[in-house]
């Protein structure tokens, strides 16, 4: 569970709350932040059981900024969670995650996004943190101009 604050609204002592708005937690479960400086925002996010993990979606941000177009298209699709973040030059538009137990699923909530904020995928490169299957990469060249595995 995660959800971004913008840098100037954020209180680190109001964190838990500030997570609590938008996700159910647990008593147990621990919540951090780590900055996002590149869109002066702040990612809080929970872990439980003692985990020390950063969120998929930190590494995410970390490397949208480096895509080189206009439009940043930069998702992960593993353990039956697509994440996703899209910008448009240097602003952040979306960042978020999804189940999705199924590549099909993967891809509505990528297309889902992108038509919410009217985003042509044929002009668009979508980019993918780890390797996707031939099948699954080929699925997508359908739609996009381009498609690139980091």
């Amino acid at each position: 569970m995660f959800t971004l604050v913008p840098a100037n609204f954020f209180k680190p002592e109001a964190a838990r709350d500030a997570l609590a708005d938008v996700a159910v937690l647990n008593r147990d479960d621990e919540v951090k932040y780590k900055e996002i400086p590149a869109y002066s925002a702040v990612l809080i996010y929970s872990v439980s059981g003692g985990a020390d993990a950063l969120p998929e979606i930190f590494y995410i941000l970390q490397e949208l900024p480096s895509c080189n177009e206009y439009n940043k298209l930069l998702c992960s699709w593993k353990d039956g969670e697509i994440f996703l973040a899209i910008a448009q030059g240097k602003s952040l538009l979306i960042a978020n995650s999804y189940k999705a137990a199924d590549f099909t699923t993967a891809q509505y909530y990528i297309f889902l996004a992108m038509k919410s904020l009217q985003l042509n995928p044929e002009v668009t490169t979508i980019r993918f943190r780890h390797p996707l299957s031939a099948e699954n990469e080929m699925a997508l060249y359908r739609y996009f101009k381009a498609v690139e595995c980091l």
